[in-house]
């Protein structure tokens, strides 16, 4: 078994009239490691992490390649076929939650197992009592149990972000790659979902690649920060490095939007904890939430 979760090897990206938003691109992952990165907008964060996901395709430069758990995402612009099966091994958290509004909470976690089910039983929703138990262990676990028979569009910010994050739970995901999780929720929020995705880091050995705007959070929460400036790698190392003079030395006047004065990262925060006793009672409850939400 590899070491590297994620091996990228000297990508690039272009898109319209040639302009490229990624150069020569080379970064390893090892399994196990929670990796930031940052970047003033623009700075390519999104687009490595969509190449990384297989959801954008990289140019077709010879010798290029990213692999996913020892196995090709693509290679040389050309996507993989075999891309759909490694999906299953790679979460994937998007900046806008990603739900579907009019499903509950609980079937949209459920939608997870899309990959291990019959695709016409969970186009229709028709997921075991099984797959629902999990799902609301998932929804116990980030917080949002009480919450389950609500559609997704009656969540927060927040709450949906969680259901996301339940969802990569029980697709067993060995790697989740995050955009910018946080960019669009409140401070207390943000944090809540960092502690989850700290959590699922460091209690299941899931590999995790975060996108951050805010590097407050990459110095509290991750110890390696790779950081991008126009599309190439510009620091690779332990995030308490990232000093707002070492910043101001990346990236000049842009600087200031990453790193907010006055807002030191605190050294120590309440982890996520479900006690057995809630856990157990969620997880009773299962059945009964089920039943009505599919009566």
């Amino acid at each position: 078994m590899s070491s590297e979760a994620i091996s990228v090897r000297a990508i690039s990206k272009s898109f319209v009239r040639g302009r490229p938003v990624l150069k020569n691109v080379s970064i390893d992952v090892r399994r196990g490691e929670m990796v930031a990165l940052i970047g003033a907008s623009g700075s390519g964060k999104s687009t490595l992490i969509r190449s990384i996901g297989g959801l954008e395709r990289i140019d077709p430069v010879k010798g290029s390649a990213i692999l996913v758990c020892g196995e090709f995402v693509q290679k040389d612009g050309r996507i993989s076929p075999s891309l759909g099966h490694l999906r299953s091994r790679i979460g994937i958290v998007f900046q806008q939650f990603n739900l579907v509004p009019r499903l509950s909470a609980l079937t949209n976690v459920c939608l997870g197992f899309l990959g291990v089910t019959s695709p016409f039983l969970g186009s229709l929703g028709l997921f075991t009592h099984a797959q629902k138990k999990a799902a609301m262990r998932a929804l116990s676990r980030v917080g949002v149990a009480e919450h389950a028979l609500k559609s997704g569009n009656q969540l927060s910010g927040g709450q949906q972000q969680r259901v996301a994050i339940a969802r990569t739970m029980v697709q067993k995901s060995e790697i989740i790659i995050a955009d910018e999780p946080i960019a669009s929720l409140d401070p207390g929020s943000a944090r809540r979902v960092m502690d989850i995705l700290s959590d699922v880091n460091q209690q299941d050995g899931v590999t995790i690649v975060v996108s951050l705007h805010q590097v407050e959070y990459a110095i509290e929460y991750c110890p390696r920060t790779i950081a991008l400036r126009s599309g190439e790698i510009v620091f690779d190392g332990p995030s308490n490095a990232l000093t707002p003079q070492f910043l101001a030395e990346l990236y000049g006047e842009e600087s200031e939007s990453l790193f907010l004065p006055g807002m030191a990262a605190r050294n120590s925060r309440a982890p996520v904890q479900v006690t057995a006793a809630a856990a157990a009672a969620h997880v009773n409850a299962a059945a009964s939430l089920v039943q009505v939400a599919h009566a």
